[in-house]
């Protein structure tokens, strides 16, 4: 565990470190710096781009980290690296070609709604075959164990240069139209680069040999695909399906509660950027125990991290309300749902990777694209009825169904369960503390009283923590920490 937590750790500081400029692009420099349906139409660019790229990795990324310990030999490992080079190369340059036939369609389609998306169709394919190539190239330092610069790119650099983007608009050095192909430009640059440093960790030797069992690892690769897809649809379906029903200057708006929300899973996101090779590793070995013992581990640890954030968005959501434009009508309901949603998603700590790198991905698959159609027909009923917070009430349904199935998933097929004695005293005090805080007021400026408050949240919650053992590895860090500031 001691080598989870350390580059951990290192992943956490990173993906706070881009989520805290993403948040300050996201709550304030969009806001007042770009018009609010321009803001809507980045935010649906991006989210397009997130349906698509999954199709054109086709899983590989996935496949490297199952597949990379499962070979012994250099030649082995070589011919797995060059196909998942080359299967991305190919499904893109179909789905292009398909693009490009049906490309009087997607016009059309834009025709009849949202036309100011229609100039910046093709920024789609583009945004999406970077984003599969930086994926490929991310995963190809994880199976190296060596995560943190990949995760410095993916979390921090577009984010840095998405803000100075957005403050070339405001002081009139670039236009709007060119500050949308700018992103497009920096998701491309950020790919090369994650290619140059995996390169720089292993060269293979570039052949068009293939793995000899190569029809158990295209059939990996193909169900992962669906798997990856369906963690997208559920993902960023809400705000392609706001775009249809809505005027798009509400993607915008759910965009800022769901990036709000989204901060839960920063631990999550950290973790597993270590514990999938070595949940990988141990299914290769077939050691149950070890599994058991990490799963547990990285349920409760994570339950505890992403509890106090949870606390402290839940409590701190009206003050921050406070600091963006009126125009931007936002919902605490939708806050609440997709901050619930996210916590539970911490709870199954490395369920995913257990699940996906386990022989009962299948089973997962078809469950996953069961509930893809019925987040699809979530959507379909609520948003009519009820605007951006009925795409909340769909998200919240669709992954509470798939979250607890995966679960019962788990349970059924390994006799291993995420739950220790401390799970529900843990949830009781992240309850407890959202209650009694959410209503907890200070007369001063909302950034004086999210500082206040949070520093009083942070401290009591810490005190009870420590005091009540909830972790022994979060123990451990209170520990080392106090050490540190006392010598």
């Amino acid at each position: 565990m001691g080598v989870i937590l350390n580059q951990s750790f290192k992943n956490l500081v990173t993906t706070y470190a881009g989520f805290g400029i993403g948040a300050i692009n996201t709550l304030f420099l969009f806001t007042y710096f770009l018009e609010q349906e321009y803001y809507g139409l980045v935010s649906f660019l991006l989210s397009a781009a997130n349906l698509i790229w999954p199709f054109m990795a086709f899983g590989v990324h996935s496949t490297l980290v199952k597949f990379f310990s499962f070979y012994k030999t250099q030649e082995e490992k070589d011919r797995l690296l060059n196909l998942v080079l080359f299967l991305p190369l190919v499904v893109s340059a179909f789905l292009g070609i398909l693009g490009v036939m049906g490309y009087d369609l997607l016009l059309n389609y834009f025709s009849d709604g949202n036309t100011l998306v229609k100039p910046y169709i093709g920024l789609i394919f583009l945004i999406a075959v970077a984003t599969a190539y930086f994926e490929v190239f991310f995963a190809w330092s994880k199976v190296h164990f060596r995560s943190v610069f990949g995760n410095v790119m993916k979390e921090v650099f577009h984010r840095i240069c998405i803000s100075l983007l957005l403050l070339a608009v405001y002081f009139e050095v670039l236009s709007v139209h060119w500050f949308i192909y700018g992103i497009a430009f920096v998701f491309v640059i950020r790919s090369l680069v994650m290619a140059v440093y995996a390169f720089s960790l292993y060269r293979p030797k570039i052949n068009f040999l293939f793995p000899e069992n190569l029809s158990s690892v295209l059939k990996y690769t193909s169900l992962i695909l669906i798997a990856a897809s369906v963690a997208m649809v559920l993902l960023d379906l809400d705000k392609v399906m706001i775009e249809y029903y809505l005027p798009i200057e509400n993607v915008a708006i759910y965009g800022i509660m769901v990036y709000i929300a989204t901060v839960i899973s920063v631990p999550q996101k950290a973790m597993n950027q270590i514990t999938h090779p070595m949940t990988a590793e141990m299914l290769n070995l077939k050691d149950i125990e070890g599994l058991g013992n990490l799963y547990k581990k990285t349920s409760i640890n994570l339950l505890i991290v992403s509890g106090l954030i949870f606390i402290l968005i839940i409590s701190n959501v009206q003050q921050l309300y406070e600091l963006i434009p009126e125009e931007y009508e936002l919902s605490i309901l939708v806050v609440l749902l997709i901050s619930l949603v996210k916590l539970y998603d911490n709870f199954l700590g490395n369920n995913n990777s257990i699940l996906f790198n386990s022989d009962y991905y299948r089973i997962v698959l078809a469950i996953g694209v069961f509930l893809a159609v019925l987040a699809f027909v979530f959507n379909i009923i609520f948003i009519p009825l009820y605007g951006i917070e009925g795409a909340a009430i769909a998200s919240f349904l669709a992954f509470g169904i798939y979250n607890t199935s995966k679960i019962y998933l788990v349970y059924t097929k390994f006799r291993l369960v995420p739950f220790v004695s401390k799970t529900w005293l843990v949830m009781a005090f992240t309850v407890v503390f959202s209650l009694s805080f959410y209503y907890w007021e200070f007369p001063f400026h909302p950034l004086i009283n999210i500082a206040l408050k949070s520093l009083l949240i942070i401290g009591l919650f810490l005190i009870f923590a420590y005091r009540m053992n909830f972790s022994p590895e979060i123990r451990n860090l209170i520990e080392r920490f106090v050490r540190r500031k006392s010598t």
